[in-house]
């Protein structure tokens, strides 16, 4: 070999080495790779549930149960009602005067013939003062014409004055009586524009806003009175119902049975008062086909205004004793409505339902269900007919490591029960049903073992 040839040789040989060596490496890596997913595979075949990590379908699930009970389900019906004043009162002035005092506060409530107001009286004082004088002097005109016509008739027995001056006398006793009579009455009115003066409340309610200030002159004409008042206590809720609840609400009213019904607010998170049923309107409207109903409610807590717009619940009857599942139990599928009922060998089974009524978070239904029978509640979204559960306790201070270290049998079981970990199992167990649910829905989605948050 010529010198050139050695120099280029000696330049490309670290080359050439340092290429075999890459070579050599990632033949290594290669076969190293191939070996741990043939190792994965064979333990993923081997895994129930075919090959899933967790959530197989032959993997046991944990779930909570509650269950089947006799008990009595309200029937309801919701609706949207106004309130309403059970009466309304507008407090004018009778007479005409400066306003100089006014009794009450607004939003105050007040009692029938409380005094709410006073105008100036002295005008019609000087008139009650006037009139009284005018009576006082007529009768006594009256006393003296009477002693003379008692006089005359002693006469006239005697022969000693003609009878045409009895007569004449008699008729001016009669006119003097008139006189008093028609005087005792401006002496009446007089008085009574006097109390007028005062004025009181006409029926007991709340007071509103007053519609005039002191100083002004109050006159009968005003449009918006004194002030207005509402009687609130009871108050009145008006409210419609689909016609076909009718028959029931008619049917206890004639038995004299109290329906009741609630208020809560428009959200419906917030019960306002309780009150009941107290008449139905006589005709259903066909343009809705509905009917108005007028429900009562004491209101001693003035928690209800006149006008204000409110959630219904009317209780229209009682199911007695009726089978019971929590509400969250029954499920909706192809077969129709169905729940989830845990077998004696832990397995589940479904059951179709009809369901009925709902109340205070369970329902009435119609069904193959025995009371006492377990139900699964919550953990259902990955639940077949035949798989196999675990029940655990819906509240998670009373679960197993919810509040003590997991003994290594705990840990054992849980770590066969979906090949979680022991910190992935005690994790689970902890969450709330709310928690747990959404865990479970984000495991269906992605079809794969997660950890739980």
């Amino acid at each position: 070999m010529n010198r050139p040839a050695r120099n280029l040789f000696r330049r490309v040989l670290p080359w050439i080495a340092g290429l075999v060596i890459l070579a050599g490496g990632a033949l290594g890596w290669w076969k190293a790779q191939g070996a741990g997913a043939g190792e994965a595979a064979s333990r993923t075949a081997s895994a129930p549930g075919g090959g899933r990590r967790f959530g197989g379908m032959n993997a046991v699930q944990p779930v909570t149960v509650q269950a089947v009970r006799r008990q009595d389900i309200r029937v309801k019906v919701d609706a949207i009602g106004s309130m309403v004043a059970s009466n309304t009162a507008i407090v004018h002035a009778q007479v005409s005067g400066v306003l100089q005092r006014l009794n009450f506060d607004e939003g105050q409530q007040v009692r029938a013939g409380q005094a709410l107001a006073q105008i100036d009286a002295r005008p019609f004082q000087a008139a009650l003062a006037q009139a009284e004088g005018t009576l006082a002097r007529d009768k006594a005109q009256l006393e003296g014409a009477r002693v003379d016509l008692a006089r005359y008739r002693d006469l006239m027995a005697k022969d000693a004055v003609p009878k045409q001056q009895l007569d004449t006398q008699a008729a001016l006793v009669a006119q003097l009586e008139g006189t008093v009579r028609a005087d005792q009455g401006t002496v009446d009115s007089a008085r009574l524009q006097l109390s007028y003066t005062r004025v009181t409340a006409p029926i007991a309610g709340r007071a509103g806003l007053k519609q005039i200030d002191l100083g002004n002159m109050a006159q009968p004409t005003d449009a918006n009175g004194i002030v207005r008042i509402t009687q609130t206590r009871p108050i009145a809720m008006v409210f419609a119902v689909p016609a076909a609840n009718v028959d029931a609400i008619a049917a206890r009213l004639r038995a004299g049975e109290a329906i009741p019904v609630e208020a809560w607010d428009r959200g419906g998170k917030k019960r306002l008062a309780l009150g009941q049923v107290a008449s139905v309107d006589n005709a259903i409207d066909p343009a809705t086909d509905t009917i108005k109903v007028k429900a009562l409610f004491p209101n001693a807590d003035d928690a209800l205004f006149p006008n204000q717009a409110v959630s219904v619940v009317l209780q229209r009857e009682t199911l007695t004793q009726a089978l019971a599942v929590p509400q969250a139990a029954v499920l909706r599928g192809a077969q129709g409505f169905y729940v989830y009922v845990v077998n004696a060998d832990s397995t589940v089974s479904t059951r179709v339902v009809a369901p009925g009524a709902a109340d205070g978070g369970w329902m009435a239904v119609d069904g193959a269900l025995q009371v006492g029978e377990q139900i699964v509640v919550d953990g259902t979204d990955r639940l077949r007919e035949g798989a196999k559960v675990e029940v655990i306790d819906s509240d998670p201070a009373q679960r197993a490591g919810a509040t003590a270290a997991p003994d290594a049998a705990s840990v054992g079981h849980a770590h066969r029960l979906d090949r979680l970990t022991p910190e992935q199992a005690e994790k689970l167990k902890a969450m709330s049903p709310d928690e747990r649910r959404a865990w479970f829905k984000a495991q269906h989605g992605t079809r794969g073992a997660g950890t739980p948050p």
